[in-house]
């Protein structure tokens, strides 16, 4: 018998889900902890940058603006842009950090018939793929494994986040701060 281990994991697993009021995408910007301990990578005054808790790909995060809104076209053509801004940083961040071979970046609109897990606010997905990414594992037992973990994606994707023109960095366990295009 194979047997796989993920012992960094455990952590992970053993966390308790955060109880927010209301929309977790508006509160999780002003939430206690620092920006660390919630994967917050970046802030722009209209969108920040998420790490996905649950990742297809080391690195999957989500470009999420401030505006709550599960519809795309409500978005003003200046939140648009800085969001699509940050989209742009956030591949920037990922391809000095992870050197990916490539990337799907996607919504999920339309509700729950679309596959999103939060449908009332609007969030660009960004999961960068290197060839060979899918093996046999998700194919014959629908498993998928993660090679990295999430917090050490953080501190490499942070860092390059960083070295970024127009930002400005604090402390590491704080979002870089993004200007808005």
């Amino acid at each position: 018998m194979n047997q796989l281990s993920a012992p960094w994991r455990i952590e992970w697993v053993e966390q308790e889900d955060p109880e927010f009021e209301g929309c977790t995408f508006c509160a999780l910007p002003g939430a206690d902890g620092t920006d660390r301990e919630w994967n917050l990578l970046a802030r722009g005054e209209s969108a920040y940058v998420l790490l996905n808790n649950h990742p297809y790909n080391p690195g999957h995060a989500m470009v999420i603006p401030h505006t709550h809104t599960g519809e795309y076209r409500d978005l003003d053509a200046e939140a648009l842009l800085a969001k699509e801004r940050l989209v742009q940083r956030t591949l920037d961040a990922m391809d000095a950090a992870l050197g990916p071979d490539g990337y799907n970046v996607g919504y999920n609109l339309g509700g729950s018939a679309a596959g999103g897990s939060i449908d009332d606010h609007l969030h660009a997905h960004i999961v960068p793929r290197w060839d060979g990414d899918t093996n046999f594992m998700p194919m014959i037992s629908d498993t998928k494994v993660i090679v990295e973990a999430v917090t050490d994606t953080y501190d490499r994707l942070h860092e390059a986040f960083g070295e970024q023109d127009g930002v400005t960095t604090s402390e590491d366990d704080q979002a870089v701060v993004v200007e808005d295009a």
